[in-house]
């Protein structure tokens, strides 16, 4: 079942809140003025999961792999596959939206796992 336009909204922003603490900013605040808008201070953070000049050199960065295949939870449905992500086109707008949020969830992973080995 696909969320609300609005819910889906406030995911996107939250994975890109995700994104910039693992990335190491500090003090992330929303701008209330221009919903969605993440500001470090006064500069306004990388929209990940929502613009591909923003998305785009998280691949290069990260080395993600992206690929297509089916959604496991659907059998006629299809996905988008970054390394262990896999993330249903039908969860998403359209196939953009769904390819830049698998994006920034593999690079959530890929960032956690890092860390959480950096950290042993």
């Amino acid at each position: 079942m696909r969320m609300s336009d609005e819910e889906y909204f406030r995911s996107c922003v939250a994975k890109e809140r995700r994104l910039a603490q693992l990335l190491g900013y500090e003090n992330i605040e929303e701008c209330y003025e221009r919903a969605g808008t993440l500001l470090v201070n006064t500069d306004a953070l990388p929209q990940w999961t929502r613009d591909w000049k923003a998305c785009g050199p998280l691949i290069a960065a990260h080395g993600v792999t992206i690929q297509y295949g089916k959604d496991p939870a659907h059998e006629h449905g299809d996905a988008v596959i970054c390394g262990s992500v896999n993330v249903p086109f039908s969860d998403h707008p359209c196939k953009d939206r769904a390819i830049m949020f698998a994006v920034v969830k593999a690079v959530i992973v890929l960032l956690e796992h890092a860390k959480c080995h950096h950290s042993q």
